[in-house]
């Protein structure tokens, strides 16, 4: 199973998205600020706040509050008459980003800090600050000071419109007993999201197995598990041991257990959360005039509606299940010449077999190929691809502080000029408590702030094997792709030059908000980038050989139709029915009939993957489709590097200015047409994975 669970963590707050999941609170300025306990000060060597003691979250959190509240009364307190752009619709956009800036980072805490609790400070600062959100976008009075404004040019018609319509979205057209009805639900809407995430990120589903059990799987990282006084080992559910166990453990009856509590983690309360989350929010889009939820979320985005959501994904359907059954035929007669009883591949022997695939077709090792890729020379390898294509450098902030000693800080500069614009946080092996998966974390947005450029800030939230003894982390192409395509994220967000934090970094529609990060992840698999971001662990000089480069790079494609159709398809479609819906959901269910339609095959009985589908209680409702949509600018973006060089530093630039720097300052495909001279088409993508269509 391949998942990809590499996404920002949005949250669609006041019809706009807005992105609060994880972390700011100052940049590195001169100012000096007066010591409070409710006042950030700025950490030597470090742009945000990264140490807390109990209660001062919830302190911070409300202090916070309370000045956004002020600043926002005395918006509406300004005389009609004398009312003006500047003093209401930019006055309001700075006193958004002032709060979304001293509240980020509180609520990052809830995902990474290890103290935990100061972690439930920051869970219960994100669901106040959701409901904060909700109540600003819902003050007829704000509305009323706002719309009868002006914009003097068109960035600060961009502004008022995305301003204006995320008032409207909420229902600023309802009379006051129904936009007060729709307050209290999305109030209750976001609780329901934050305890969704928060169960997950505490989940400590264990299993115990024999070493017998776990044969196949290296003693390097057999060492690295904990033992029972009995001597068995205990093995979390966490991402990378569940890959693991997944593609290597020989005992099918392992990797089944795997299978079976990785989709069971809090099976139970997760599934009664997102169901009466899905009621809730179909109340929600009724009430302001939409059929669905997926109609509500969908307007405004680059797809535009529902309808052509579906009709994309249908298409796409047909095609991808008809390569996903070529490989699930090709991995049955795997299975078959391993075990002549075998009838059908179930779902925990899909990364087993393929590894075996891997090294029958392509003399694909992958423990072999990993010592090539240890963290810190594939860190470097990538960062000097950033550099080479957007004309930056890294360099890291010596005895940074930071929430946990696994973190580190780089420091973002131009090279033309030497001026800092950006700071880049790295927390990439997983803790107890911590935030499961892979993300990139926005921290401090860009924007102009009195007269000068704010410095964003963002962090990448990742989970690679720890350190193995004298063995440092060592990378699967798997987690090499991933490690690119968060990396394309934190461009998207460090490389902004918006004016407003609103429009800023990767605030873009929804369906385009991935488009940049699966470009970039195109670089691991050019085989000039993939050799330069090589060297062995036990002596960086010995690059990947070619002959077995070109052989993970032909390797590729292994299971292209169960990572498309049986991932981004399915989840696609199983969101898309869930907000579609028009009654009471079963979420189980649901899910289990569209696995069965993709696949041909109904799951295991009992199993409950809705309850850790974060996407949809972590901003992707109605929105996963985007990962497939986005792949397909993705792969024209990529076309056109192919054609004058992966590391071609003027196009590189191109892409920079035309897309990475702008924002949501202009519609997607308005900035995908600017790069590419043409409207994208599904076409690359085809050609990508294989698959001719007539």
């Amino acid at each position: 199973m391949h998942t990809r669970d590499r996404h920002i963590r949005l949250y669609l707050l006041a019809g706009v998205i807005v992105v609060i999941v994880l972390v700011t609170a100052g940049c590195l300025q001169n100012a000096q600020q007066e010591e409070s306990a409710d006042v950030f000060v700025p950490e030597p060597d470090s742009p945000v706040q990264t140490h807390y003691s109990p209660g001062e979250i919830t302190r911070l959190s409300d202090a916070a509050e309370e000045t956004a509240n002020a600043s926002l009364n005395a918006i509406v307190e300004i005389p009609p008459d004398r009312r003006t752009f500047d003093t209401t619709v930019l006055a309001f956009e700075q006193t958004m980003a002032d709060y979304l800036d001293a509240t980020e980072p509180l609520d990052l805490m809830g995902y990474v800090y290890p103290d935990a609790g100061v972690a439930a400070e920051g869970m219960s600062c994100e669901e106040s600050r959701s409901a904060f959100v909700t109540g600003v976008y819902t003050r007829r009075d704000l509305y009323d000071a706002l719309k009868d404004q002006t914009p003097r040019n068109s960035d600060e018609s961009r502004l008022y419109n995305v301003t204006i319509r995320g008032f409207e979205k909420n229902g600023l057209t309802l009379p006051d007993d129904r936009l007060a009805e729709v307050r209290e639900m999305r109030t209750e809407l976001s609780g329901l999201e934050t305890r969704y995430s928060a169960n997950l990120n505490n989940d400590n589903t264990t299993l115990e197995c024999t070493a017998d059990e776990l044969a196949g799987i290296s003693p390097s990282t057999l060492a690295s598990f904990s033992q029972t006084r009995q001597g068995t080992y205990l093995v979390t559910t966490q991402y990378p041991n569940y890959v693991t166990v997944m593609t290597h453990a020989t005992n099918a009856d392992t990797r089944k257990r795997m299978y079976v509590a990785y989709n069971n983690r809090q099976a139970d309360e997760n599934t009664a959360l997102l169901e009466e989350a899905l009621v809730l929010r179909q109340k929600i889009a009724q009430e302001l005039g939409y059929a669905t939820w997926a109609d509500y979320q969908i307007d405004g985005r680059m797809a535009g509606n529902t309808s052509t959501v579906m009709t994309f994904l249908n298409s796409m359907e047909e095609p991808l299940k008809e390569k996903y059954s070529d490989e699930m035929a090709d991995l049955l007669s795997l299975k078959k010449s391993l075990d002549p009883t075998a009838t059908a591949v179930d779902r925990w022997d899909v990364m087993y077999l393929e590894a075996i695939q891997k090294k029958q077709q392509y003399a694909y090792d992958e423990e072999e190929v990993r010592e090539y890729f240890p963290l810190d020379t594939v860190l470097q390898g990538l960062f000097d691809t950033c550099g080479a294509l957007f004309g930056i450098e890294f360099s890291e902030v010596e005895d940074a502080q930071a929430w946990s000693p696994d973190v580190r800080l780089y420091e973002v500069r131009n090279q033309t000029d030497n001026e800092t614009i950006g700071y880049l946080y790295l927390d990439l092996y997983p803790r107890e408590g911590k935030y499961g998966y892979f993300c990139a974390a926005p921290l401090i947005g860009g924007r102009m702030k009195n007269g000068t450029y704010s410095t964003p800030v963002v962090a990448i939230l990742g989970n690679f094997h720890k350190p193995e003894g004298e063995r440092p982390s060592l990378l699967t192409m798997e987690e090499i792709e991933t490690l690119f395509h968060e990396t394309g994220h934190a461009m998207h967000y460090l490389l902004t030059t918006a004016p407003y934090a609103s429009l800023s970094g990767f605030t873009v529609e929804l369906d385009f908000t991935e488009t940049p990060s699966q470009t970039l992840e195109e670089w691991a698999w050019d085989p000039e980038v993939l050799e330069s971001i090589s060297g062995h662990y036990t002596n960086s000089s010995r690059k990947i050989p070619p002959e077995l480069r070109d052989r993970v790079v032909a390797a590729r494609n292994v299971g292209a139709g169960n990572l498309y159709a049986a991932h981004l398809l399915l989840d696609a479609l199983e969101d898309m029915r869930f907000h579609t819906a028009t009654g009471p959901v079963n979420a189980t269910e649901v899910w289990y009939q569209t696995y069965e339609e993709v696949t041909g095959r109904r799951p295991l009985p009992g199993l409950h993957q809705p309850a850790s589908f974060e996407h949809v209680m972590g901003g992707y409702d109605a929105g996963y489709y985007g990962y497939l949509w986005s792949k397909v600018y993705a792969f024209d973006i990529v076309d056109e590097f192919k054609e004058y060089g992966m590391t071609n530093h003027t196009l590189g630039m191109k892409f920079r200015d035309d897309i990475l720097s702008r924002g949501d300052m202009e519609d997607g495909m308005v900035l995908l047409e600017k790069f590419l001279g043409r409207e994208p088409g599904v076409e690359a993508l085809y050609r990508q994975i294989g698959i001719n269509v007539s």
